[in-house]
């Protein structure tokens, strides 16, 4: 066994700048480059990289002030509740609700009479509408035209127009309906096209057969009927000319 020197007995040896795995073969007094990274960056991007890091806190800043405002509608409408459970007792409440029904329903017809008395105005003659106001002088009863006029509120011009306007899905409904036309439209022509072509494929195969049927007859003593054969023949010649004469 090598002897030991007693100065490297206890002396623990250590890489160059403390890292064991470094390469050896590294010349001496030569450090490799590294890259300088800023000690005050506390976020992700800067100006050359573009508006991360602010877009980043940007949108965490509106999340939490989107949470606080759905927190306090929350409180707002329990809040309410309550309140209006607290003023308005469970036998009451049917009151308030009738009493609200009605002032809805008054400020409805306030609305549509003054729709009313603005169309007068604008479409009619005054003189017509001072006519049909008049009541019978005799016997002191108002008109019933006048009455069932009053008595059936009016349109306006908007209300008109917004009711006519079509919605897009009412456009889209009618295309469809007019495609779904068509389509059975079409499909209808078709089959009747295909009945009827059937039906001409098997007049001609029941004509083809008979002619067949009437060629292939033979005599008794087995040979093939040449009458027959010459009827046919001219029975044909026959409906040709015919034809003929009827194109011309």
């Amino acid at each position: 066994m090598a002897p030991i020197d007693q100065k490297t007995k206890n002396k623990t040896f250590a890489g160059r700048d403390g890292n064991w795995k470094k390469s050896k073969h590294n010349a001496q007094g030569v450090k490799k480059k590294r890259k300088w990274i800023p000690e005050q960056k506390m976020f992700e991007g800067s100006l050359k990289e573009g508006q991360g890091f602010a877009f980043k806190r940007k949108q965490r800043v509106k999340h939490e002030y989107n949470k606080l405002l759905r927190k306090e509608k929350k409180k707002k409408s329990t809040e309410s509740k309550l309140v209006y459970m607290e003023e308005y007792p469970e036998h009451l409440r049917h009151l308030y609700v009738a009493e609200a029904e009605k002032l809805k329903q008054e400020a409805w017809a306030n609305r549509l009479n003054r729709t009313k008395l603005r169309m007068k105005s604008a479409d009619q003659d005054p003189e017509v509408t001072g006519a049909s106001e008049m009541t019978d002088s005799g016997t002191g009863i108002p008109d019933p035209t006048a009455t069932s006029e009053k008595g059936s509120l009016p349109i306006s011009n908007r209300m008109k127009k917004k009711m006519l306007k079509k919605t897009s899905y009412q456009k889209t409904n009618e295309e469809y309906e007019t495609i779904k036309e068509k389509r059975r439209k079409k499909k209808e022509e078709y089959l009747k096209n295909k009945q009827h072509r059937e039906e001409a494929i098997q007049r001609y195969k029941q004509k083809k057969m008979e002619t067949f049927q009437m060629l292939s007859k033979k005599t008794k003593k087995g040979q093939p009927n040449l009458n027959l054969q010459m009827e046919y023949l001219l029975q044909k010649i026959q409906g040709t000319d015919k034809q003929q004469q009827s194109h011309s």
